[in-house]
């Protein structure tokens, strides 16, 4: 059976060659749709033949859809383009491509890659996700982060991992931090969700604790306190935009 990957990119010419050139082993297709990247995203993508579409940004959700039904394949791997198949994964994906398997959904364990290591604790990873379905299985919900796959079917399990390249390096993090921040108001925004100066102090500092202390961060080393330093100063910027939306009654541009 033939395997589509389904990609939606923004200016990764630092990461997108070395996901790409872990799934060429087992891609009959590769789509790529992207929403303007200014670098070298193009040409790479181009270089392993994907099909490439550019399209402005409607949101996670709606983003991930147009990439999934542009693809022609039996199977389906939703991937980001900092999302690398561990050799264990590719293996397993082959099994799956060449036998006839009755199950139409897996989720796939992710360990997160940041600042060049691989976080075992803060609760960065031994988490899953959906991202390998049946063409028609289901589809993503329109939120424009934290978006969802729906479907009807049984969800199976994979623990070969995917390697999350969350962060290549602080400048990175930093790099994606305002549009991250700006689409986390927003979308809380458009949920009816309201910002307290006591959110903007102490949900900030319960993301900490949670992430250094209860769930182990400090044993990441000077990556995990930066992690979770990094993570709690996102929480007060999102919160903070998102009393800006609504003391200036507009939306923020992003």
């Amino acid at each position: 059976m033939n395997l589509s990957v389904a990609i939606i990119t923004f200016n990764e010419e630092k990461i997108l060659e070395k996901t790409l050139t872990a799934v060429s082993s087992i891609a009959d297709e590769i789509i790529i749709v992207d929403s303007g990247s200014t670098d070298s995203t193009k040409n790479i993508a181009l270089k392993f033949k994907a099909k490439f579409f550019s399209e402005s940004w409607k949101g996670y959700g709606p983003q991930r859809n147009s990439a999934i039904n542009k693809c022609s394949g039996d199977w389906i791997l939703n991937i980001d383009a900092d999302e690398e198949l561990s050799p264990n994964l590719i293996k397993k994906i082959k099994e799956i491509k060449s036998n006839s398997f009755s199950q139409e959904v897996f989720k796939i364990n992710f360990t997160s890659v940041c600042f060049g290591k691989k976080l075992k604790h803060g609760g960065w990873s031994n988490s899953y996700r959906i991202r390998l379905f049946k063409k028609g299985a289901g589809f993503f919900n329109n939120n424009t982060v934290h978006e969802e796959f729906i479907t009807n079917k049984k969800i199976f399990s994979l623990k070969e991992d995917i390697y999350h390249h969350s962060y290549i390096s602080l400048e990175d993090y930093f790099n994606k931090f305002n549009r991250y921040t700006t689409e986390g108001a927003l979308e809380y925004y458009s949920r009816g969700t309201k910002a307290s100066c006591l959110q903007i102090i102490f949900n900030p500092m319960y993301k900490f604790i949670k992430m250094y202390i209860l769930r182990l961060g400090f044993l990441d080393g000077i990556e995990g306190l930066m992690i979770a330093t990094a993570s709690a100063i996102y929480s007060m910027v999102k919160y903070f935009k998102l009393r800006e939306i609504y003391k200036n009654n507009t939306y923020i541009k992003k």
